[in-house]
C-alpha cells in the first residue's frame, strides 16, 4: 500500500469529523471571493438592466460554480495534497472528508448553480458557467495540471471567466469589455502562479506536477514571468484607453502596473539559486493587490456612474 492510498483509506472513515467549516474550505473561499469581485464587476459594467434580486441570485450563482469548481480540483488532487506541505491539512487529506462526499458535494452544487443562473438571468450565461466549471475541474484540474507545464497558462482561463459570465447575465452575451476583463485576469495568471511555484518548487516536485520552475528551470521561468508582465501591464490599461474605464482607474492601473513590472523585473534579475526568493514572493504578494485593485476601482467607477447625474462622471 503507498503512502497515498493510506491517506485515502484512514479518510474514508473520517466522514463523521467533517463539520460545517470543512466543507466550506473545500469551496476555496479565497478563490471564491475574486470570482465574486470580477462576476460583479462585469455585471455592473454591462450596459442595460437587471432586477437587484435576480443580480443578487445571479452573483450567488457564480459564487456557487466557483465553490463547485474548487470542491471538484481538491477532491481530484486529493491525493497530490496529501503530500505537499501547502495542501495537507486540506479537508480530504487531513481525513475530515470522505472523497465520495466532497465529489458528490461539488457535483451537486455544479447543478445547483447553472439552474439557479439559467432561471435568474438567461441561459447563455448558465452555459459560459457550466463550462467554466467543466474547463477548471476536466481540462485543468485533470487533462492539463499534471501533463503540461504549460498547465496554468491554458488553465488560467478558467478563472478569468467569472467577468465574462457576470456580463453575460445581464446582456446575454458578450463583447469587447468583457473579453478585455476576461484577458486582464488569463494575463495576470502566469505570472501570479510562477511566481508560488518558484519557492514552493520542492513541493511541486515531490508530487511530480510539471510546473514551470520544475521543467524548464528557474531561469526561463524569471523570463517567462517577465515577458507576461510586460504583456499583461498594458492591458491592464486598456479599460480606460477603450473608454469603458474613468480617469481614477487610468491612474490606478498606469501606477499599478508599473509596480508590477519592478517586482516582475527584480524577479528577473534574481540570481540563481536564491534559496529566500524574496522577489518572488514579493512578486507573488503584490500580483494578489493588482488584481483586487484594478477590478476595485473598476467596480467603484461604475457604482459612481449610476449614482451621480449623467457627466459628473
Amino acid at each position: 500500500m503507498t503512502l497515498l492510498d493510506a491517506n485515502h483509506t484512514n479518510a474514508m472513515p473520517a466522514i463523521s469529523m467533517a463539520e460545517p467549516r470543512d466543507y466550506i474550505a473545500l469551496l476555496k473561499p479565497r478563490v471564491m471571493s475574486l470570482v465574486v469581485l470580477t462576476a460583479i464587476t462585469g455585471m455592473a459594467l454591462a450596459p442595460g438592466a437587471i432586477h437587484p434580486t435576480l443580480a443578487v441570485i445571479s452573483i450567488l450563482s457564480i459564487a456557487i460554480g466557483a465553490g463547485a469548481s474548487g470542491a471538484l480540483n481538491m477532491w481530484y488532487d486529493s491525493d497530490i495534497d496529501a503530500v505537499m506541505t501547502r495542501t495537507a491539512n486540506r479537508p480530504i487529506p487531513a481525513g475530515r472528508i470522505d472523497r465520495e462526499a466532497a465529489l458528490a458535494f461539488g457535483l451537486i452544487l455544479s447543478l445547483l448553480a447553472v439552474s439557479m443562473l439559467g432561471l435568474a438571468s438567461n441561459w447563455f450565461a448558465a452555459g459560459l458557467l457550466a463550462f467554466t466549471i467543466f474547463f477548471y475541474a476536466v481540462i485543468y484540474t485533470m487533462g492539463l495540471k499534471r501533463s503540461t507545464p504549460q498547465n496554468i497558462v491554458i488553465g488560467g482561463a478558467a478563472g478569468a471567466f467569472p467577468p465574462m459570465v457576470g456580463w453575460a447575465a445581464v446582456t446575454g452575451g458578450v463583447a469587447i469589455e468583457s473579453i478585455v476583463l476576461f484577458l486582464i485576469i488569463f494575463l495576470w495568471t502566469p505570472p501570479h502562479f510562477w511566481a508560488l511555484a518558484m519557492f514552493k518548487l520542492k513541493d511541486y516536485g515531490s508530487v511530480g506536477v510539471p510546473m514551470l520552475p520544475n521543467v524548464a528551470g528557474e531561469r526561463a521561468t524569471r523570463l517567462q514571468i517577465f515577458l507576461y508582465s510586460l504583456v499583461l501591464v498594458p492591458v491592464g490599461i486598456a479599460p480606460w484607453l477603450l473608454g469603458f474605464a474613468g480617469p481614477v482607474y487610468g491612474v490606478a492601473s498606469v501606477l499599478l502596473g508599473a509596480n508590477f513590472l519592478r517586482h516582475a523585473y527584480a524577479t528577473f534579475r534574481m540570481p540563481d539559486g536564491d534559496e529566500k526568493m524574496l522577489p518572488a514572493k514579493k512578486l507573488f504578494a503584490f500580483s494578489i493587490v493588482y488584481l483586487f485593485a484594478l477590478f476595485v476601482i473598476l467596480l467603484g467607477e461604475a457604482v459612481a456612474r449610476s449614482l451621480l447625474p449623467a457627466g459628473w462622471y
